[in-house]
């Protein structure tokens, strides 16, 4: 029943968090200068300023793997077991427990995780999914992956995790 609820709750974040990034993003005109200026070193956090039309969220673009099966049952970072089901990852710098936004850059496919883990172990990467993040993105078959992290506040977090207990 709780995977079910936290599996519920990402997806309808992930919908949500689509539908809001949409409306607030720069159109076409906009996007120019902002994007130009938000280029920084493989794995490095990006802040843009923001203008007066939309507030921008730091982000990160790099490299994703993901781990499975060997990993499921064995301790976290958090102090968890890890399971290759749930939609969680690991970071090797975000607080435990922090809900991030992955969008795989090849075919737009996003999710929402919680990191509770420390990783990944291989430089170069940014981020670790779980076997069943790394599904929902589709890049659970190519193991590795370009990607954009963007942090999830987490008033949206809470407010979704109580909507999604009304009857």
């Amino acid at each position: 029943m709780r995977r079910r609820l936290a599996y519920g709750l990402a997806v309808l974040l992930s919908v949500a968090s689509l539908g809001a990034g949409a409306a607030g993003g720069p159109n076409n005109s906009e996007a120019g200068s902002a994007q130009k200026s938000a280029r920084a070193p493989n794995g490095a956090w990006v802040v843009v300023q923001p203008n007066k039309k939309h507030h921008t969220r730091p982000y990160q673009v790099g490299v994703a793997s993901w781990y499975g099966k060997y990993f499921d049952g064995k301790p976290t970072a958090s102090g968890e077991p890890y399971d290759m089901n749930d939609l969680t990852a690991a970071h090797p710098s975000l607080p435990l427990g922090t809900f991030v936004k992955v969008t795989n850059l090849r075919n737009g496919r996003s999710v929402v995780v919680r990191v509770n883990d420390r990783g990944p172990v291989v430089d170069g990467r940014i981020i670790d999914l779980s076997y069943n993040a790394a599904k929902v993105i589709e890049m659970k078959g190519r193991g590795v992956q370009r990607v954009r992290l963007d942090l999830v506040p987490t008033q949206i977090v809470a407010m979704s995790a109580y909507t999604t207990s009304l009857p």
